[in-house]
C-alpha cells in the first residue's frame, strides 16, 4: 500500500508542478488564474487519492494466501523441471568441457558439410554487369533481384 501511495503521490506532484507552468494561460480567458489554479489542484488531488483507494483495494483482492507446504511444493517442483532440463541432451551433443565424442571418432555429417567451402560451376555474375539470360538488362534488375 506504501508502494503504491508513493508511486501516485510523485505522479501528483509532477502534474502539478505542471499545472502550475500552465495556470498563467487561464488569464487569456478572462478567468483568475489562483482561483483555476486552487480548484484544479483540488480534482488532481481528489483523483489520486480516488486511484490509490483503487489500486489498493485491487491489490488486496489479487492477493494470495500461500502455505508453507505449498511453497515448499512448488519449489521441489521447480527444482525437479530444472533437473529435467539440464538432463535433456542430444546423443551427439559435445560436451563444452571437451566431453565424449560420437563413437566413429569423426564429426557428424552436418558438421563436415558445413565445414567444407561452397565451389562454384562459372564464375559470379556482378551486380552491374548484364544479366547471363541475354536479356539486356542488369544483373541486378533481373535474376538478382529474385535472389534478394
Amino acid at each position: 500500500m506504501l508502494r503504491t501511495l508513493d508511486q501516485h503521490w510523485r505522479e501528483h506532484l509532477a502534474a502539478m508542478d505542471y499545472l502550475r507552468q500552465g495556470i498563467h494561460l487561464r488569464s487569456y480567458a478572462q478567468k483568475d488564474y489562483r482561483y483555476e489554479y486552487r480548484r484544479e489542484a483540488y480534482e488532481l488531488f481528489s483523483n489520486m487519492l480516488d486511484r490509490v483507494k483503487f489500486d489498493t483495494a485491487s491489490l488486496l483482492a489479487r492477493i494470495e494466501v500461500r502455505s508453507e507446504a505449498d511453497l515448499q511444493r512448488e519449489e521441489e517442483e521447480r527444482q525437479r523441471k530444472l533437473l529435467a532440463a539440464l538432463q535433456a541432451q542430444h546423443a551427439e551433443a559435445q560436451s563444452p568441457l571437451g566431453g565424449a565424442q560420437p563413437e566413429t571418432g569423426e564429426a557428424p555429417s552436418d558438421q563436415r558439410a558445413a565445414a567444407a567451402p561452397v565451389v562454384r560451376g562459372e564464375r559470379k555474375v556482378g551486380r552491374n554487369e548484364p544479366c547471363p539470360c541475354g536479356s539486356g538488362r542488369k544483373y541486378k534488375q533481373c535474376h538478382g533481384a529474385l535472389e534478394s
